[in-house]
């Protein structure tokens, strides 16, 4: 069999958890198996690099920012396939120039375009296990670019898609997916397993665990991901097309704190207005969420959406830049102290009056809503970041407890 298994930060973060993760994969690869092991940075690595870049030029391009932070995947896998080493195992760590894992252009949040398998399939031919660098990859002009934070899950999938894989598994410090993160919410349960559609609106909505686009691959090219702790031998979370249970009206409750709101106020009231707004933002890949249109009066409008927060200074310039000339608009306010919160469920798609019941949780609690986004399988809410926890709990028993 050939498997590919990826761990987290907090998997290797000191010597100790180094050698517990070599040993799972020592243990593996004497079953006979071929093992591939994709790796994140070390602990708060990635964080600590990011703090040192902010201390020598707080306006540093993407493009340098991608260069330091590619480091902290080729220390894990080194000093992992020195462990390996040391336990009589054969290891080669591998890095996204030496794999040759192609990515767009685009620094900071690059998508992959295609992997390169010659190397590592002669790796696993001369019986090594190999170590690749998740998180990062190689445009079209041999410059490093990183996948968004998370990405080292992306890599995983990419390379089981590519590689085709008997398994992938993915370690983390919780044992699997919860129903919430139970270190907001108490009575959160670990789910024995849960659809690719259901899991990637929870990812995409904030649940730290898996990241969204290596779940959109996953489901894709059909790779079916277990999500496991890293510290002992539970059987974790089936992300899958399907379950065999009879689908719960509610998977899971997400929040989502890196969010802020960006209301554009006196828009014209014409066709196309809203497309050149919008447009503006998408040339320079900044993602929307929810969006809120109020009806046209005295001849304008007013839009409001959400963005992540890390890119509302870049909206905001984008949109001051046109917003005298294409846009037209009065005024632009924003909004940093707010959150999602959303309940997933692929249930709900045959169940009327779930969002009445999301809005009553948060009435009881005295929680008031700010934007609301819906679609068949999710229900997703903007309010004051205060009350964020508060709203996550009070769901979570609403819909999971009671």
């Amino acid at each position: 069999m050939l498997i590919v298994k990826k761990f987290g930060g907090s998997s290797v973060a000191d010597k100790e958890k180094i050698f517990n993760v070599a040993h799972r994969i020592a243990d593996e690869y004497k079953k006979g198996n071929e093992v591939v092991v994709v790796l994140s940075a070390m602990g708060k690595q990635t964080d600590l690099l990011l703090a040192q870049a902010k201390e020598i030029n707080p306006n540093a391009s993407k493009r340098e920012i991608d260069m330091l932070l590619t480091t902290g995947e080729q220390v894990s896998v080194s000093l992992m396939a020195m462990a390996l080493d040391y336990l009589g195992v054969p290891a080669v760590s591998l890095n996204a120039f030496q794999v040759a894992m192609h990515t767009t252009r685009v620094y900071g949040n690059s998508r992959l375009k295609r992997i390169d398998t010659e190397r590592i399939h002669n790796e696993l031919q001369n019986k090594r296990v190999v170590i690749v660098t998740g998180f990062q990859g190689v445009n079209k002009y041999d410059d490093y670019t990183t996948l968004g934070r998370g990405g080292s899950d992306t890599t995983a999938v990419a390379l089981a898609a590519a590689l085709h894989a008997d398994a992938c598994e993915i370690y983390t410090d919780v044992e699997g997916i919860y129903t919430a993160d139970p270190r907001i919410v108490p009575t959160a349960r670990k789910l024995n397993e849960i659809t690719y559609d259901e899991m990637l609106e929870l990812a995409s909505l904030g649940a730290g665990v898996l990241h969204n686009r290596s779940v959109e691959m996953a489901k894709k090219y059909g790779v079916q991901l277990v999500v496991r702790s890293s510290l002992n031998l539970s059987e974790g979370t089936v992300v899958k097309e399907e379950v065999k249970m009879e689908k719960m009206l509610v998977s899971g409750v997400a929040c989502d704190k890196n969010t802020a709101r960006i209301a554009v106020i006196g828009l014209e009231d014409q066709p196309g207005v809203a497309f050149k707004l919008f447009h503006h933002l998408a040339r320079h890949n900044v993602n929307v969420d929810i969006i809120l249109q109020s009806v046209g009066r005295d001849g304008t409008k007013d839009i409001s959406f959400t963005v992540k927060e890390d890119d509302l200074d870049e909206a905001v310039a984008i949109l001051e830049r046109h917003g005298s000339s294409s846009l037209k608009c009065q005024k632009i306010d924003t909004e940093r102290n707010v959150a999602k919160v959303s309940i997933v469920g692929a249930g709900m798609m045959s169940n009327a009056g779930v969002a009445a019941k999301m809005f009553e949780a948060l009435y009881d609690v005295g929680v008031n809503i700010k934007m609301i986004s819906t679609s068949e399988i999710r229900v997703t809410v903007l309010i004051d970041e205060q009350h964020a926890d508060k709203a996550m709990n009070a769901v979570h028993e609403k819909f999971l407890l009671s």
